[in-house]
């Protein structure tokens, strides 16, 4: 259910500055993303687990809290992530 390893690398390699970096805004914002896709095909098939539907809006409100961060400091970055994730902003 969660990320693999893998997965987890190659978004670091896709949004990171370099392979270590797994703090920055932009690979956060991508984490949370792949993550919130995953909840929500499981929440189409599982319509009564409230405890996932719970985790998934936790998750789409950091990273709204994350976007909202990436605006006010790199705006360049804020539209290129918006753009290769295809999110609305």
């Amino acid at each position: 259910m969660s990320l693999t390893q893998a997965e987890k690398t190659e978004i670091i390699k896709q949004f990171g500055k370099d392979d270590n970096d797994s703090g920055s805004a932009e690979v956060q914002i991508a984490l949370f993303t792949k993550r919130i896709r995953q909840l929500t095909e499981h929440a189409k098939v599982h319509k009564k687990d409230h405890h996932t539907k719970r985790g998934l809006v936790q998750l789409v409100s950091q990273r709204k809290k994350m976007l909202k961060y990436l605006i006010k400091t790199n705006a360049e970055s804020y539209v290129k992530v918006i753009k290769e994730l295809q999110i609305r902003g």
